[in-house]
Order: C-alpha cells, then structure tokens, then sequence
C-alpha cells in the first residue's frame, strides 16, 4: 500500500485548463468569487474567550479597555464562530492539517507530530529527537516505527535555518529536512515519506496552485511543509526552526519596538526560542515580517519580486508560549489568574504583541490597495489546558501515566516505550494515544488502565467500537488503518503527562480548554454576526475555496467526511 494515498478525482477537478482564479471562478459551474486573495491566521492556543476578553476588555486588565483592538476591529465585518471546535486530538500536526484540508484525523491519518504507523519503516538515519533508524525491506514487510514530523527531522535542529546548504541566517524551508531522517515506507522501495506525502489528503494550497493561484505558508517547523498535501505545491514556504538555538536577529524589530538584533533575553535558557517570554516575540517577528514582504508582492525574505499570495499566512507561537510557560530564570509565571481567563500581566503582553502585528497586516494591505479582495481567516490550530490554574496537575511527579504502566507491562512498541532511554518517547501531553506491538492484547492494556485510574489521572478510555466510530479501526491490514492508536486516554481535566516545573498547561486532548479556540472569518464587505452553533475548524478549507470562487468539492475531505462550508458568512455588495 502507497503511502501517498492521493485520490485520483481530485487530479483530475483540479488540472482545470484555465491559468488563473479569476478564470476559474468565471465558469458557470463554480461559486461567484467574493475575494481574490486570503489570510489565513493560526494564533496558536487561542481560545474563543480568550478573543472575547481581549476584544471587550476585563475590569482588571489594561484598565477596562480592548487588548486586542486590532482582532475586535476585524470582527467588526466579520462572522465570529464562539463555539469553534480543533480537530481532536488538537495537536498542532492534525489541528493545522484538519483547517487546510477540511478533514478529520481518520481521513487525513494525522494524529499527533510524533506518532506511530504500522505500515512503514524506521529511518535510515536517527532523528534528533531520538526515533531510532532501522531496516526497511523494499517491497516487504514493514516493521512499523513511530513517525516523527517536527524538529527532529531538520538537517540541524539547533539552527534557525534547519541546516539548509547555503541558507541564509534566517532561511529555512524544504532543504531543511533530512530525508534521511523521515519514516520509510516499505511499499514504496524504502522512500522516506516526506511531510506533504504523509498526509492522505490535499489541501487548499494544493487546489488553488492547480488553479492558476500563488500560494505561501509560514511555521514553525519545516516539516510542516505538510500543507501543500499530496501532489500539492507551496510556491513560497518559509520555516524558521522554533527549536533552535536563539540567535540575535539584525534588522528585526517588534511592533513594541524591542530591537533584536540582540538576544532581549540573554540569561533565559536559549536552546530554543520557546523558553522565553521576549525570545518568542522575536521569532513570531521573523514570519510576521515575511507575510509583510508577501503583501508587496516579493518573496517571504523580501529579496525577489514575485506576486501578492492568492493564499498565505503564518502561526503565531507567541499566545502558546505565555500560556505554558514558568520562566525560572526571572521567576516570570505565564498563563491566566482565573476560570474566567484573566491572563496574567506576561500572557496579556503575548496578547498584545499578536494583536499589533495583525494591525500592521492590515495596515499593509489598506496601503497596498489589497484589502476589500482580501478574507481574513483568525483561528488556532488548538487551544491550551487548563484555563484554570488551579485545575493543573504535572501527572507525572505524583503519578504515572497510561505509556509508562504499559511500558513496564512490555505492551508497547521500544520506540514508543517509556523504557527506551535513548528514545523521543510516547504520544502523551494531556492526552494518551497507545499503539500496541499486538493490536489483540488491547483488552489486557485496558485492564491494566482500568485497575490505575486513579495513579493515572484518567477521565476516559477509548478503544473498539468507541474508539473506531470516530477514527477508524486500528491494525494492519485489509479494511484496517495502520495509523489509529488501539487507545486513546483523556486524563481528568488540568492533568497533563508530565513532570517539567517549565510549564502550566498543554494542549492535544479533547478538553473544552483544548479544543474551543478563536475562528474569526473578516472582510470589510462581510456583515457583523456571531455564531453561536458548533462549528469546526476544518470547515475553513471548504469556506476558503468557496469565497475564492473555487468547488470546495475539489478537497479530498469534503467529499468524504462532507465537511460543510462555514454558516452565517454574508457580503454586502461589491464592485471589485
């Protein structure tokens, strides 16, 4: 079986004759265009009250006012979704897969960044985060190996640019990934199987690039180059490794006009950027900067004249950050004071920081003339839990956790084994997702969880039919998905598998903290509404094809899952 699972219809909807979107949206089979170009935002960890607090303000926070008046002001012609719900598990590879594909974990067989699949190899080659290489046999049998699809897979992890030959200081993209270092796949000759085949589905970027459109990406990671899907291309990417080793950054300022040309925290722990409240501006800067370069029309570096994206955009790290981190180095706690998601003065600055820089996005494209044709898409590829900070418990300094029972009891996988010393370790934040060495002894693991509820801190158990209804049967095999963890466990809230004293919270559980983020949908010509209905961020893909006059019918996900359009988006009238 072809790890590249790229439907042929969708080939074939999407190789149109017609060398541009405008053409496209012409034909009398398509939906009329209301845009000509969007934005789309992930703020990652940004919960739907989060936006409300920041857009209505709070009595104790920036004396009563909006913290956030640039968001607010988009929301002003926009369709604001407030029961907005992540893919589950709410991971960042599934959360930003589920919003550009408009499908679900099962469909797209994206669970987690680091996860495991039975019908591939272990690399040639190590990863840097520990995913042990091994054999592959071509056109044989495949031994399984956990898949890793974040830093560990860069040329050199501890740089910003990836240890992309020849790259610039701050350059990072495809040529940072060491393709040795990716999952082989037996069917296929032993080829690594590179983020964008990973994925089963295509994507937006995929359809509007077959479209005629130009499209460009901007994250964390260059293996998040998985938006471009199947046969897709991203014709400007841009991933400045949020893992490496903090670096002074000439030229580079924040819209709160710290200079970093000079690291702005020296004495924070600076093996990666995510370890500090002002480092993080500063990266988050390097991409802002590059969506400001794309508005005028150049390259995510500003050095070559291209066009002005059909489709772009960038995550925020930023919001994520101040949401986990205790800064030891400056006694600086991040996170909320309350239920209610009062942030804390460090979180509230992180806020602020996004807000701005969204501000000079839009600046950009009011002076460029770019406005009126743009959508602008804010939402988050997951949320962050507990609120509550009273509600968190670091499981692991009283406890245990589901991988590390079933570890001890020989049932998992050495790759994934809390046994490996060597090894990246098992799926587990404030979720659990078990892969088995024998998808047959899952009613003896479930026993073994059953019996350490407690020691565990687990809320529920997934597994058979519960488990399946939702995602699809587990195993290897005819009818079987080689990737669906025989378990999935959902600690009780605010319990996260872990035992660090750096952070607060975690995302990629099903949690309401986890899942229930900010999805914003804006253009001036769009009415003022709310949604109050349940909606899912996976029904951005679908909406964003539409509005570009594109058949949302194109994405893989929506003809499978029927993924719907998002509700309640109404334009006024438009002359463009």
């Amino acid at each position: 079986m072809k790890t590249v699972l790229y439907n042929s219809l969708a080939l074939a909807m999407a190789a149109v004759s017609l060398t541009g979107i405008t053409a496209l949206a012409e034909e009398g089979d398509r939906h009329e265009a209301k845009v000509k170009h969007v934005l789309l935002l992930s703020v990652d960890g940004m919960h739907a009250v989060d936006f409300k607090n920041c857009a209505e303000g709070l009595a104790s926070v920036n004396g009563g006012d909006p913290y956030c008046p640039n968001i607010a002001a988009l929301s002003q012609t926009g369709t604001n979704y407030v029961a907005a719900s992540t893919s589950k598990p709410s991971d960042s590879f599934p959360g930003l897969m589920s919003i550009v594909s408009g499908a679900s974990p099962r469909t797209m067989g994206v669970y987690y960044d680091v996860a495991y699949d039975r019908s591939l190899s272990a690399p040639a080659l190590t990863t840097g985060n520990g995913v042990a290489a091994g054999p592959c046999s071509p056109y044989g049998t495949p031994t399984g190996t956990t898949t890793e699809y974040e830093e560990g897979i860069d040329i050199d992890q501890t740089k910003l640019n990836g240890g992309a030959p020849g790259a610039s200081l701050t350059d990072g993209g495809f040529r940072s990934i060491e393709s040795k270092r990716l999952p082989r796949d037996p069917a296929d000759g032993c080829a690594p199987v590179y983020p964008w085949n990973f994925v089963r589905t295509n994507t937006v970027f995929a359809v509007i690039h077959d479209a005629g459109g130009y499209t460009a990406w901007s994250d964390k990671h260059p293996a998040y180059s998985s938006v471009q899907g199947p046969g897709g291309t991203l014709d400007d990417f841009y991933s400045p490794e949020i893992n490496s080793t903090v670096i002074p950054l000439p030229g580079y300022k924040t819209p709160f006009g710290e200079n970093c040309a000079t690291v702005l925290d020296p004495g924070s722990d600076t093996s990666s950027w995510t370890n500090s409240f002002q480092n993080i501006r500063c990266y988050d800067e390097i991409k802002v900067r590059a969506i400001l370069h794309e508005i005028n029309g150049k390259d995510h570096l500003g050095q070559r004249k291209t066009k002005v994206p059909t489709i772009f955009g960038m995550n925020f790290q930023a919001v994520s950050v101040a949401q986990k981190l205790i800064e030891k180095s400056n006694g600086v706690t991040g996170g909320y004071l309350d239920a209610e998601g009062t942030p804390t003065p460090a979180l509230l600055k992180e806020i602020q920081f996004i807000d701005a820089s969204i501000g000079e996005m839009v600046a950009e494209l009011k002076e460029k003339g770019l406005y009126e044709k743009t959508l602008v898409v804010v939402t988050a590829k997951h949320g962050q839990s507990p609120i509550d900070p009273k509600r968190y418990v670091a499981e692991l300094k009283t406890g245990t956790s589901p991988a590390t029972l079933l570890s001890s009891a020989g049932l998992i996988p050495f790759s994934e084994s809390t046994l490996n010393p060597t090894g990246i370790g098992p799926t587990e934040d404030d979720i659990s997702q078990i892969w088995l060495n024998n998808t047959g002894e899952t009613a003896q693991a479930v026993t073994i969880l059953e019996d350490n509820l407690n020691q565990a801190g687990i809320s529920q158990i997934f597994y058979g039919n519960a488990l399946s209804i939702n995602y699809n049967t587990p195993g290897l095999g005819d009818g079987l998905d080689p990737r669906t963890p025989d378990i999935i466990v959902q600690p009780n809230v605010g319990v996260t598998y872990s035992g660090s004293s750096k952070k607060q919270a975690e995302h990629g559980g099903f949690s309401h903290d986890d899942t229930n983020v900010i999805l914003l949908v804006s253009n001036p010509r769009i009415a003022k509404k709310t949604v109050h209905a349940a909606v899912e961020t996976m029904q951005v893909a679908p909406t964003i094809l539409k509005e570009l006059g594109l058949d949302p019918a194109t994405l893989d996900g929506v003809r499978k899952e029927g993924t719907a359009v998002l509700p309640d988006i109404t334009f006024k009238n438009y002359d463009y």
